[in-house]
């Protein structure tokens, strides 16, 4: 059997260097495609495109990673900017927001990490605390953190103890969106993970960054979701 096909969204830079070039560039980390293949996946890369198109994209894979990077504008949940926020990625915010409803509308499985579990809040109508100290220690180097599993969730039932994850963050959720649960905590309180209790759908965002890591055991449970599904006859 085929492995199941997982998309990954993209960061999108004006300015990437190469070689002797210097060009705009949709681009991702390894440690994503890596993870996927990792837990026994096969992973394609989404770059950015229309909104519209987003139900067709998703036909065409098992499940749907939402990758990392820059603050979700705060305009998508109704709030002022703060100072601390980053600048708008207007183009990719539009495009995972679109991606997101299409695979909560179409039951394909999601896992968002960092950025993709706020967009995973913000879609489902939730907001963002703009700013929090002690997340990040040192720009641009990762450092790690205890989160707390909630008992009763599939988190929990994925890694029930608590666990040391790499983090790089300085947002996180304020009230949750519709639907959503919390499913992990940090040691400070701020949510760390989030997930749609219903074990007929697969809907979990991680605040940290399992793509940094050895532990599969997260994509591993979303590969399996997304080879069921994908197992399914199209009626």
């Amino acid at each position: 059997m085929p492995r199941p096909l997982i998309g990954i969204t993209t960061y999108v830079e004006e300015s990437t260097r190469y070689g002797v070039w210097d060009v705009p560039t949709s681009l991702v980390p390894t440690g994503y495609h890596e993870l996927v293949q990792a837990a026994g996946g096969a992973a394609v890369l989404l770059p950015p495109d229309e909104p519209g198109a987003a139900a067709e994209v998703l036909s065409r894979v098992d499940g749907l990673v939402v990758a990392g990077g820059p603050d979700v504008d705060p305009v998508h949940y109704g709030a002022a900017r703060d100072p601390r926020t980053g600048a708008p990625a207007t183009v990719r915010d539009r495009w995972e927001l679109a991606l997101i409803d299409a695979a909560l509308e179409a039951d394909v499985p999601v896992l968002g990490i960092c950025r993709g579990m706020q967009a995973l809040n913000v879609a489902l109508g939730g907001t963002l605390i703009q700013h929090i100290d002690g997340h990040v220690d040192t720009p641009g180097v990762m450092s790690r953190h205890p989160v707390r599993p909630v008992p009763g969730t599939r988190y929990a039932d994925l890694v029930p103890e608590e666990a040391q994850v790499p983090t790089y963050h300085h947002q996180a959720v304020e009230h949750l969106g519709r639907g959503l649960v919390v499913s992990a905590h940090a040691l400070d309180g701020t949510v760390e993970a989030i997930e749609i209790p219903d074990p007929a759908r697969w809907v979990l965002g991680v605040q940290w960054h399992p793509e940094r890591d050895t532990d599969t055991r997260v994509m591993a449970s979303l590969i399996e979701a997304a080879t069921a599904r994908s197992a399914v006859p199209v009626a």
